[in-house]
């Protein structure tokens, strides 16, 4: 029987009445107190999550609070004072402590061999379907180096047991091939030729020399984490495969905790406190997502620091950033077990239907030696294969990633100039930035490209080095001969994970196991150190081997800069794949690229809005949402000459869901609409949806006047007839037509994007008039002119290594310009800098191999008759 006392008033009445229960069935009595909080301080934090938790204010949370501060976590000095009088349940309470001597190290876990043909053990059958896959992929005979690695593979997989998690890998792949669903696997696992023969990835290891101890050493002991994307459209039917071969008792999926971030616990926190909602959202506004609430925001926001309530706002939330919010599920982690995984692990049911989840999340998984698998949906795989579908049956071209031209000339032209938006990974305003001045010429080259961006990429001191290197500025030298082999595709420079593994290797003698520790020392160095112990080692080896002390010193100095932002080779190789089959489709097929994009959303670095106008930039032919043509998805329409355009979906419209747009689609199929009553009488639709479609235009082909559109249908019963028809019905009334701007800012309003202009066309006139230029006029200027300059605010980036530098991408009618605001500036103009959709700005151009940025001097609000319609940006701050 537990004995808790808390010093409250009504404790020694249920004590006596618990001791009386104890003497009566004779069960024994401990001294167990109640703990919410490891300090008494925190009890302010225990009670706003309590009322977080039921939904109540502060002021009206009652008795769902704790009347005291007496939940701490006692000393035994204070355990044994707060029961001196009944040591005897305390002795007994240390007695329980003591025997509970469960370890995590018993978890008895075996991972499922798969399904096995009779008579062949897990090992035989990896080593069947591998050679199988390996004569596949090299038809000519498997190359004497390849049967060399992967015996090497097999004989390591076998001795740490791993032949099954391999297996289960190459099943999954096998089925997406199956049932035509797009996948690669990508990451560390595309270090090796296994699952390079097994069509696990795409990468070939051995002709690229990637390192296969990047992703399995017998020193780490380590489970193999193999990343397979699916295209994020069927991914559920895989997982579904997965409950369905392994059932549910042996297979669920991994949990993520989800965490309070400053904008969430801002909100959370000033609802408990009983503050306003709009002064807690202005305030979340101002406040970065990563970082803490500080006076300064306060300030901004109109609140003053000094005020109780606003401090204690700013304490509690500060508290809570960081802390668990709900368990939700990883974006693909499975975890399987030969025996029931509900032996080892706590499960339960997912909110998402037919799934289970078991209550750890991805660390505490790897922590106890677990396998997980990853399945991840990746949207550029979607669009690949609507596209490739799309071509299909529009055009009677059949491609795929494999038959894609390579090496296309025009493709890596389009690449050369940063005109890449919605192309996967190199998107990015980085990337497009980068792109002029590395101008890739061939696959390799995205495979660098794609790993030079990262972040910390100045802190390693490579980036630079490289671009020079490689534009003939600055000579290629290797700091020792026996450097080059690894280097050498690199001019000299290490940029991936596994380069530096093989420096080790090489220059300093270290075993694969070694240098894969190395490199995971690398990564949390900052953090937890344990790299110093490499130093003696590496200079004293590379010395030993002839190698200079300087250029010694200097590698090490290298390999610690790189662990700021190092990036595996392997990865990169897979990603590069994918963008360059999305970067030849874009360049060769750009209606199909637009519409298999939109019907891929939400994917990419860009909005609907933004992927529409770069497209009709570029010639693209994009068509209004219309009920009288539209389906779900965006479609293609053919015009003459053999082109086509892009009609807009209904999946667009704010408001209709799918059902509603099948009604449509399906009222259609008995014949066009003859007019909005028509459409009304057909479809059955309710008025909200009905008013949604009017506002965006979608009555059109049917009512050319949209307030007359919003008008009919305006007060339309929900059941599926009109009113009986008056013999004299009121007259309509007639409503102004709307202007040009005005029809662009009902299209944003309604559906997010606009396909007849961009909302700073109607402004252009009155922007030219105050001197302000278009960003197709800035990129046309000489470096270090001044210009004013006013854009929408569709992106901002404040990279934790910049030095609180910001970077902003604007765009206007003519396309973007990419701002500069250094962290003065910054401070100077912060809350138009964080709130702002319409912006403008002074500053000096900077335009250096092609690349043009603005230099924000000065940060204004632009003054025009009517400000265009807001959209919303991509902020990453």
């Amino acid at each position: 029987m537990i004995i808790s006392r808390h010093r409250r008033a009504d404790d020694a009445a249920k004590e006596a009445l618990l001791r009386l229960r104890a003497r009566k069935y004779d069960l024994p009595t401990l001294a167990v107190p109640e703990v919410l909080y490891h300090e008494v301080s925190r009890r302010p934090l225990q009670d706003v999550m309590t009322c977080i938790r039921h939904g109540v204010t502060l002021s009206s949370a009652g008795r769902r609070l704790k009347p005291n501060a007496e939940y701490d976590l006692k000393s035994p000095v204070r355990m044994r004072r707060l029961y001196r009088d009944d040591l005897e349940s305390l002795e007994r309470t240390c007695a329980v402590a003591d025997s509970c001597a469960f370890s995590m190290r018993e978890i008895a876990y075996r991972y499922p061999s798969g399904q096995l043909p009779n008579g062949m053990t897990g090992e035989e059958w990896l080593r069947k379907i591998t050679y199988e896959g390996a004569a596949q992929r090299y038809p000519d005979g498997i190359p004497d180096e390849v049967t060399l690695q992967v015996e090497k593979e097999l004989s390591l997989i076998t001795e740490l047991k791993y032949t099954g998690y391999f297996v289960t890998m190459w099943e999954i792949v096998r089925y997406c091939r199956r049932e035509g669903i797009l996948c690669q696997g990508r990451g560390s696992a595309a270090n090796s030729a296994v699952c390079f023969c097994l069509g696990i990835t795409a990468i070939d290891p051995v002709r690229m020399g990637l390192l296969f101890e990047r992703f399995i050493s017998r020193e780490r002991a380590e489970p193999p984490d193999i990343d397979l994307d699916i295209m994020h459209e069927r991914r559920e039917e895989v997982i579904q495969h997965v409950y369905d071969e392994y059932g549910r008792s042996r297979a669920a999926m991994v949990a993520n905790v989800v965490r309070y971030r400053a904008k969430r616990a801002i909100r959370e926190v000033g609802k408990v406190l009983g503050m306003a909602e709009s002064a807690c959202d202005r305030l979340a506004k101002l406040t970065s997502s990563y970082g803490d609430l500080t006076d300064t925001a306060l300030r901004d926001a109109g609140l003053d620091p000094d005020q109780p309530l606003h401090r204690h706002l700013l304490t509690i939330s500060n508290e809570i950033i960081g802390m668990p919010r709900h368990l939700s599920i990883h974006p693909g982690g499975f975890l399987l077990g030969a025996e029931e995984i509900l032996d080892i692990v706590p499960v339960e049911n997912a909110t998402m239907e037919k799934r289970t989840v078991i209550q750890w999340d991805k660390d505490d998984v790897e922590a106890l030696g677990l396998f997980k698998l990853d399945l991840l949906g990746l949207g550029a795989l979607t669009q690949l294969d609507i596209c490739f579908r799309l071509l299909a049956s529009h055009r009677g071209v059949n491609l795929s990633m494999a038959t894609i031209p390579p090496d296309d000339r025009s493709t890596f032209d389009m690449i050369g100039q940063g005109d890449t938006v919605g192309v996967f990974q190199i998107e990015s305003r980085a990337q497009q930035a980068m792109l002029p001045r590395l101008r890739p010429r061939n696959y390799y080259d995205l495979v660098i490209e794609i790993a030079i961006i990262r972040p910390g990429p100045i802190t390693g001191g490579m980036v630079h080095p490289y671009l020079r290197r490689r534009n003939g500025e600055e000579a290629v030298i290797y700091p020792h001969p026996c450097l080059e082999p690894v280097l050498q595709r690199t001019l000299g420079i290490p940029l991936f994970q596994e380069q530096v593994m093989k420096l080790a290797m090489v220059a300093a003698d270290y075993s694969p196991g070694e240098a894969d520790q190395l490199r995971r020392d690398m990564a949390a160095w900052k953090k937890k150190g344990g790299l110093e112990r490499h130093h003696d080692r590496l200079v004293n080896r590379m010395r030993e081997k002839g190698i200079d002390k300087a250029f010694a010193e200097r590698v090490f100095e290298q390999i610690k800069g790189f662990g700021e932002y190092g990036f595996p080779e392997s990865h990169s190789a897979s990603f590069a794949l994918i963008s360059y089959a999305s970067a030849w489709l874009r360049c060769h097929y750009p209606a199909e690229f637009l519409c298999s994009i939109l019907n891929a959303q939400p994917m990419g670095f860009y909005s609907p809005a933004t992927l529409v106008q770069d497209a009709i930039r570029h010639g693209v032919s994009v068509r209004p949402v219309d009920v009288s043509w539209s389906s779900w998805d965006c479609t293609l329409e053919p015009l003459p000459g053999g082109e086509f355009a892009v009609r807009m979906g209904l999946r667009y419209v704010n408001g209709l869901g799918k059902k509603d747009a099948e009604a449509i689609q399906n009222a259609r199929i008995n014949g066009p609409f003859s007019d909005i009553d028509d459409f009304v009488r057909r479809t059955s639709l309710d008025e909200g949806v009905l008013r949604s479609l009017a506002q965006a235009g979608g009555f059109e082909s049917l009512e050319r006047h949209r307030r007359q559109a919003v008008w009919r249908v305006k007060g339309v019963s929900r059941t599926d007839t009109l009113p009986l028809a008056v013999a004299e019905p009121d007259p309509e009334p007639v409503f102004e037509l709307l202007s040009e701007a005005d029809k662009t800012a009902w299209d944003y309003r309604a559906s997010g994007h606009s396909t007849r202009a961009h909302p700073l066309l109607a402004l252009r006139s009155v922007l030219s008039a105050q001197g302000i230029l278009s960003a197709s006029e800035i990129r046309a200027l000489r470096d270090r002119s001044l210009v004013r300059y006013a854009g929408l605010v569709i992106c901002r980036q404040r990279p934790g290594n910049a030095n609180g530098v910001t970077f902003m991408t604007l765009e206007d009618e003519t396309g973007h310009a990419n701002l500069i605001i250094w962290k003065d500036i910054y401070q100077r103009h912060r809350i138009l800098a964080k709130t702002a959709s319409f912006l403008g700005v002074t500053g000096e151009i900077q335009s250096r191999s092609g690349i043009t940025h603005l230099i924000a001097r000065r940060l204004w609000m632009p003054r025009v008759t009517a400000r265009p319609e807001m959209v919303k940006s991509r902020d990453f701050h």
